[in-house]
């Protein structure tokens, strides 16, 4: 296979700051570099020389089009407003033409736009220093703001529309960044010419491995996946797999301590991604530091599902994933109840669980934990843009094909809730800078993505998201109605204050839902880093006040702030319901004999 030749540095300008390429060196590369491009753009084509086009890009374009389409209209349709929209940014752009011009004789100007301090994409000295990558910055900082400006304040939107907008608005913005270019990014043109291009063939090498591994469609790497194994260095605490079925393997761990709790912690993670969230590693591990402290702890690891889960409805993940888990660890414990978690959706399959049991009189969760949960969708996250009748539509119609939702469709969807930090960082580093992503072990989970049966990920985005019947009583289940105020079980509730998947706002509001007591926490950071937050390596505070009463901002106004994990407060919570404790249970006795060693096999099947 051709690779590119080492060459010496390029020679440098006196001041060192301007490499100067070596002509002969950058044309090789610039060959090299075409033959990477090459292979990409032949990767990208195979699915449409194998007749499977990509029909879900296109309806997104669509959408795109016709959304940003009405803003414009509420705008351009009415000369005045059509004139008023254009004044916004004319002056501004006048502005940043005139000092310009001054900058460039020699004069100390204010600047017109300043990015946000936290923007890291501008860091480098020449977009201040250099008045034309400054006049760039600004006039992408001016049009962006602009366009926000334009959706926020445009008349006689829908809440939905507006929120479609201002999401697509952010994801073009992302996009169209000059730091993304070659030719507009004064950092990438300093590396190339002092690499002679050598990092654009490495850049495309990558692109064109990304792309085959995309199957056609640009999987973007945002860590080295070489340097991780599940069950060696990230979900390595020890357990016995010791109940399988087509759903769910159940594992249970190892205990570390001479006694634990009698009432045994059942985890049922999301399905949407690996459980090992919970287990990252020996020290960011919810799970193994809830065993140290004397649980006898059972979690779920949800099956990659293929076509042959196509009709596994939420109801079969109640039955066949928590029900058929509180049996097996009847079996292995002798205990009838437990002391249930829920995270994000495997929260809200928890309550689903929870308001059928207790319309049936099933007592065997006799406590809750959610983390990151939304019961009630009035005020879900930014996920809420993909959900209307016309786009879950388009998803059923791409599922009923396979039977299944790609992992990757739901991964990237999260990576573009945050495209700025997610995305363009990592296609500018992997693919223009030709460096490799380093290890980063959050990262590699986040990558590590899952499929959705038809029928389940139909009902979820319908009842929840579209319709939101679970908190109105509207859900059922098995012939059942469904209504969270039967549910009296002692609740613990957190919520994360950055949480852009289930807002702090929508997990306090979900909590009036449920009829029994509920113990609302807000942890700082996001939806994940908040959530594992180990008390040996604390990086975020937590804040406690009670139960969900008035408003959100009036609840933090008087809460207490806690630095530090959660994860004892919790524990002290726990023990309060049930402190009662009983020698350690040890996983794979002769009433449920082990299947093999944790993490099992289902973790391990790839989308």
């Amino acid at each position: 296979m051709t690779t590119e030749r080492s060459t010496a540095p390029a020679a440098q300008v006196p001041g060192g700051q301007v490499p100067v390429a070596d002509v002969e060196a950058l044309s090789r590369n610039a060959g090299l570099m075409t033959e990477q491009f090459s292979r990409a753009l032949a990767a990208y084509a195979k699915p449409l020389e194998e007749g499977k086009p990509n029909t879900a890009l296109a309806d997104s374009v669509t959408e795109v089009v016709r959304t940003l389409g009405t803003v414009a209209e509420k705008w351009f349709t009415d000369p005045q407003k059509a004139m008023e929209a254009q004044s916004l940014i004319g002056g501004q752009f006048l502005a940043l033409w005139g000092s310009t011009l001054q900058r460039m004789q020699g004069e100390t100007v204010t600047p017109v736009a300043l990015p946000d301090p936290k923007d890291k994409r501008f860091s480098a000295p020449e977009w201040s220093a250099n008045p034309v990558f400054d006049f760039l910055k600004q006039g992408y900082l001016i049009t962006t703001r602009w366009a926000e400006i334009l959706v926020d304040e445009a008349e006689g939107l829908d809440d939905h529309t507006r929120a479609k907008a201002q999401f697509y608005v952010r994801q073009i913005s992302g996009a169209m960044s000059p730091s993304n270019f070659l030719a507009t990014n004064p950092e990438l043109i300093r590396e190339t010419l002092r690499e002679n291009g050598a990092n654009l063939v490495r850049g495309m090498k990558m692109l064109a491995e990304d792309v085959e591994a995309g199957g056609g469609e640009l999987r973007v790497r945002q860590t080295d996946p070489g340097q991780f194994k599940v069950g060696v260095n990230m979900a390595s605490t020890p357990g016995e797999v010791v109940f399988r079925n087509d759903l769910i393997e159940l594992i249970q761990y190892a205990p570390q301590t001479d006694t634990v709790l009698k009432r045994p912690l059942l985890i049922v993670p999301p399905w949407i991604n690996k459980y090992y969230i919970l287990d990252l590693n020996k020290d960011k591990s919810y799970i193994g530091w809830a065993v140290s402290q004397g649980l006898t702890v059972f979690v779920i690891s949800w099956v990659n599902p293929d076509a042959r889960h196509a009709s596994k409805d939420f109801e079969s993940y109640m039955r066949e994933g928590i029900f058929a888990a509180l049996e097996a660890i009847e079996r292995a414990t002798g205990e009838r109840q437990v002391s249930a978690v829920g995270y994000c959706v495997g929260g809200t399959l928890l309550a689903v669980s929870l308001a059928y049991m207790a319309a049936v009189g099933d007592d065997r969760i006799a406590s809750a934990t959610f983390l990151t949960t939304q019961v009630d969708f009035t005020h879900a996250g930014d996920l809420k843009v993909f959900v209307d009748e016309a786009q879950i539509r388009s998803i059923e119609s791409g599922m009923q094909e396979r039977g299944y939702l790609e992992g990757a469709k739901m991964a990237n969807a999260f990576n573009m809730l945050r495209p700025n930090d997610l995305i363009w960082p990592y296609v500018v580093n992997n693919y223009l800078k030709g460096k490799a992503p380093l290890p980063f072990d959050l990262l590699y989970w986040n990558s590590d993505a899952t499929r959705m049966p038809a029928a389940n990920h139909s009902f979820y985005l319908r009842n929840c998201y579209l319709d939101n019947k679970l908190s109105r009583g509207e859900m059922v289940i098995g012939n059942v109605r469904l209504d969270l105020g039967k549910v009296t079980a002692p609740v613990f509730n957190l919520a994360t204050r950055e949480d852009h998947i289930a807002p702090a706002l929508s997990v306090f509001e979900g909590c009036r839902a449920f009829g029994g007591t509920v113990d609302y926490v807000l942890a700082g950071s996001g939806h994940i880093a908040g959530v594992v937050n180990p008390p040996a390596k604390p990086k975020y505070q937590y804040w406690t006040g009670g139960p969900a009463h008035g408003t959100l901002q009036d609840w933090i106004a008087t809460a207490t702030e806690h630095k530090g994990s959660w994860w004892p407060y919790w524990l002290q919570w726990l023990e309060y319901q049930n402190g009662e404790r009983v020698p350690a249970r040890q996983p794979g006795g002769d009433a449920l004999p082990s299947l093999g060693p944790a993490p099992g096999t289902y973790v391990l099947e790839k989308a």
